[in-house]
């Protein structure tokens, strides 16, 4: 399929080739899991977190759960994209407001570059999980803004470039807990201060079209721009007679108008089926939040959390994926 991918080049992407006789559409490094639990000396868990190209190299913000159990977010650096130095002093945010710059707990996070500087996005607790924002330009120092959305809200993930002259957010509507059910929205903010003009994406599917997904849907990393649409990855949860299930597949969103859903994969892309997905503190659970390009050649390398224990990545090209999603859509 001959598509335009937008994006900078980035030549040095983590890539490995489609293992010979794989006849997936996405396939996983031979490395996995490439982050394990125990990299930091304080880290029970390191998972479900996001990394951009910085540099000659890469950098990300991580999830890393502590022996206290606590979630905490941490500031990293690669080489390669594979092998990570993981910073053991959690992320300081700079805040004017005490209230909002109270630190409770910080998980999933999302990293987004837009204009000059990366935007971050995660789950805050804030009288209940809700999407804090946050910008940096050296993962050193980090400008916490206002949080995006009211209680109870998760997955808040921003598109790469304003829409319609706003920015853009995906965001999923929760509860308390380990919520039984979720859509994914659209809002807009011409500042990133106040959020508004909510559009619904997507529900969940029904059981009997495509049950993967079929209890609640998540948006995973930053949509990919592309001449047939944003492509989204994002998690679906099949509630089997034995938990959870966490999956992921893809959807092609309308350019200008992000609500609108061109196409969605009816198979799953990944799913637990590798002992590190299927085993750890949440077992059967692959998670994906963040996925690095290439424009030029097609190629994508996605990173993806396995069983909210340690970090998997895995490859694809987006022409593929792209032809997958239209192929096999339930829309």
């Amino acid at each position: 399929m001959n598509i335009k991918i937008m994006g900078r080049p980035l030549p040095n992407i983590p890539w490995e080739e489609r293992p010979e006789g794989c006849r997936t559409t996405v396939w996983r490094s031979q490395h996995n899991p490439i982050i394990p639990r125990d990299l930091l000396p304080t880290s029970n868990s390191i998972f479900n977190s996001a990394v951009v190209p910085f540099g000659d190299g890469f950098a990300g913000v991580f999830r890393c759960d502590d022996t206290n159990r606590r979630m905490t977010l941490h500031a990293g650096f690669s080489d390669d994209g594979i092998h990570w130095r993981i910073n053991e002093e959690t992320i300081r945010f700079e805040s004017d407001d005490k209230e909002i710059g109270q630190w409770v707990y910080g998980y999933d996070p999302r990293v987004c570059w837009i204009d000059d500087r990366y935007y971050v996005t995660w789950c805050n607790g804030y009288h209940g999980p809700t999407i804090g924002v946050a910008w940096t330009k050296d993962f050193q120092t980090f400008h916490q803004l206002e949080n995006a959305f009211l209680p109870y809200n998760r997955n808040g993930v921003m598109f790469p470039r304003k829409i319609n002259g706003r920015y853009a957010m995906l965001s999923r509507p929760s509860d308390t807990g380990h919520t039984a059910f979720g859509d994914i929205f659209y809002s807009e903010s011409p500042d990133l201060e106040f959020w508004g003009r909510h559009r619904h994406v997507m529900s969940p599917a029904p059981f009997e079209v495509s049950a993967w997904q079929c209890m609640k849907i998540g948006a995973g990393p930053i949509p990919i721009e592309t001449s047939e649409g944003w492509l989204i990855f994002h998690h679906g949860v099949l509630h089997s007679c034995n938990g959870y299930v966490y999956a992921f597949g893809s959807a092609l969103l309308d350019l200008d108008e992000p609500w609108r859903v061109l196409a969605r994969s009816g198979p799953y892309l990944v799913t637990p089926q590798m002992p590190y997905e299927c085993m750890g503190d949440v077992p059967n659970v692959c998670f994906p939040c963040a996925a690095l390009h290439d424009p030029e050649t097609g190629r994508i390398a996605i990173y993806y959390g396995c069983a909210d224990t340690v970090t998997g990545l895995c490859f694809g090209r987006i022409p593929e994926i792209v032809e997958f999603t239209k192929r096999t859509s339930i829309v």
